[in-house]
């Protein structure tokens, strides 16, 4: 079996991954920042990591999967004054609404999930940390980290500093350098703030991830603070590296021995965001389109790569995933045996590398062909329908597709009325055939039939889909 490989986005090729502490592997992934609805974005970075998540864990690791949310931020203080609501009120709301969004994507539940707002005391150690050793300094709008102390800054990311930023940004002439950036900004007029003792303020956002990191994960005596830390490829710089900056200098440790940076979704063609005006909410395609689906399709291209989203791909890529549970229909309510094991060897060994998943999906894509022809020919062959059954699961739990029943799949979409009136009509021509009065149960099914339904009956019961 080939080792797991993994692109660094630092060395930029992809390595070999060893775990700092052996079978335990500390992951901290950049959550959102709560202010508004979940977008394709978000999906993306959070599919992207969950697939790393089932790969590590089916590589024996016990996974300690972190990501943190940014519940304090100028965008939620607009909200604040906009809708005249508290910040509790709004970032709950958001974050509530995220982990649905994520559920129904089929997110393995995180292991720590930290606010900044319930970490600053942490924060503010750092921050004191630095100004004690003059790499942080204060001047009259907040603390700010001097760059220029930090002998390594720019490695991360092999940029320097931002210069369109720097540009656009009117230039305060307190700075030490251009580029410092602030850790702690200090109150202004209908501000939220909080005490700290270099003066009532807020927390940058850089400062957090790396505080939450020391609190929560770090590695006390080792070289590296975690194993990996992963997000979207726009917080590679500036957000990562200061993130990096800060670490170094505070606990002359590095951060992270692995980063990991998932691509950019577009619409036809545009970076998805705000300013924009595409920025498509994940809530709006789940009134169409089920989460696996969704999921389906964002793993059709690696996690590195660029992805385009458009409509006609995401139909194109339903009836792959359609297809899946058509061969699952027809092993449906059996028990499973164990998985075909040159499949699994083939597919762990693409996800191996690198996070393969179009190699992955084409894998799964050739099985279920060959499956099918086998079960034309032979269909009473238990031992392969058995085997079917442990394989489906297997890719389940590895890539978080195929978990849905079989019919349950290809009812989406149907409302909950309507469901009740099928199933009411089924319970119908189930006491019907009961009490052999197959006339009746025949004008039933004519009747189900007449709505788009089929159904079929099989030893656990009468199933149904939308045809």
């Amino acid at each position: 079996m080939k080792k797991l490989t993994i692109f660094d986005s630092v060395k930029k090729e992809k390595v070999l991954f060893e775990a700092i502490e052996s079978p335990d592997v500390k992951v901290y992934i950049c959550g959102p920042t709560v202010y508004d609805d979940s977008h394709l974005g978000h999906a993306r970075s959070a599919i992207s990591f969950d697939l790393l998540h089932r790969v590590l864990k089916a590589n024996g690791y016990n996974v300690i999967m972190t990501k943190n949310f940014t519940d304090i931020d100028d965008k939620i203080i607009k909200k604040m004054h906009e809708t005249n609501r508290s910040l509790e009120e709004i970032t709950s709301e958001y974050i509530n609404a995220y982990k649905k969004d994520m559920s129904t994507l089929n997110i393995l539940p995180n292991s720590l999930e930290p606010k900044a707002t319930q970490n600053l005391e942490y924060m503010i150690e750092m921050i004191e940390n630095l100004m004690e050793k003059d790499i942080a300094y204060k001047i009259s709008d907040g603390v700010y980290f001097d760059v220029s102390k930090d002998e390594i800054y720019g490695s991360l990311s092999h940029r320097a500093s931002d210069e369109n930023s720097i540009a656009r940004v009117e230039s305060n002439t307190q700075k030490r350098n251009p580029s410092d950036f602030a850790l702690w900004k200090f109150e202004k007029a209908n501000d939220v703030a909080y005490e700290s003792p270099f003066g009532k303020g807020r927390p940058g956002w850089h400062i957090e991830c790396s505080a939450m990191i020391k609190k929560h994960l770090a590695y006390k005596d080792k070289e590296y603070q975690i194993d990996i830390h992963g997000g979207g490829a726009d917080l590679l710089f500036p957000h990562h590296e200061n993130e990096a900056a800060q670490t170094r200098c505070s606990s002359n440790q590095n951060l992270a021995k692995y980063w990991m940076h998932n691509g950019f979704v577009t619409i036809d063609g545009e970076k998805m965001s705000k300013s924009l005006g595409n920025s498509f909410f994940l809530k709006d395609i789940l009134k169409s389109y089920s989460g696996e689906v969704v999921r389906f399709y964002l793993l059709t291209a690696q996690y590195r790569a660029n992805f385009n989203f458009n409509e006609e791909d995401l139909i194109a890529s339903k009836k792959r995933l359609d297809k899946l549970y058509r061969v699952k229909k027809r092993v449906y309510g059996l028990e499973a045996s164990s998985v075909n094991s040159e499949f699994k060897t083939s597919l762990l060994e693409s996800l191996n590398d690198d996070l393969n998943t179009p190699k992955a999906i084409s894998i799964i894509d050739e099985y279920i062909n060959k499956a099918n022809e086998t079960l034309d020919k032979e269909p009473k062959n238990k031992n392969l329908k058995k085997e079917l059954v442990a394989t489906f699961n297997f890719i389940s739990d590895i890539l978080g597709i195929g978990f849905e029943d079989a019919y349950k799949y290809f009812q989406f979409g149907i409302g909950e009325d309507e469901i009740k009136e099928i199933e009411n009509l089924i319970e119908k021509r189930t006491q019907a055939k009961s009490n052999k009065d197959f006339e009746t149960a025949d004008k039933i099914r004519e009747e189900i039939s007449s709505k788009g339904v089929s159904i079929m009956d099989t030893p656990n019961g009468v199933v149904w889909e939308r045809v």
